[in-house]
């Protein structure tokens, strides 16, 4: 059973850099991907960043580009994404989510439970 598990959350001052981290256990992650979504109060969930365990690579939506980076740690199987300049609109439930297909972005087969992102003005 593949279980991922989402920290660094919490209330963050606009203009904060918080690191989210996603540790992912359960099954042998060195294909695949990995993604970020939000969701902000009273909107659908939104993509907002992905990367490759094999090669690193990695893919920002465009609402993010420039203001998030994406890292992965393959032996300690953990994901992060590290947010800049955070707004109140940015203010969100944070997911992770894994994707077994080594090519392409997606589908994504697992989800954490989240963490909240809560940025104050």
């Amino acid at each position: 059973q593949v279980q991922l598990v989402e920290s660094g959350g919490g209330l963050v001052q606009a203009g904060g850099s918080p690191r989210l981290s996603c540790a992912a256990s359960g099954r042998a992650f060195s294909s695949g991907a990995m993604a970020w979504f939000r969701q902000a109060p009273g909107k659908e969930r939104e993509f907002v960043a992905a990367i490759s365990w094999s090669d690193g690579n990695t893919y920002d939506a465009m609402s993010v580009k420039g203001r998030c980076t994406t890292s992965r740690d393959n032996a300690k199987k953990t994901v992060y994404l590290q947010m800049n300049g955070l707004k109140p609109e940015n203010t969100a439930f944070y997911y992770c989510a894994a994707g077994r297909k080594s090519v392409g972005w997606g589908p994504w087969d697992y989800w954490g439970q989240g963490t909240q992102v809560t940025v104050s003005s």
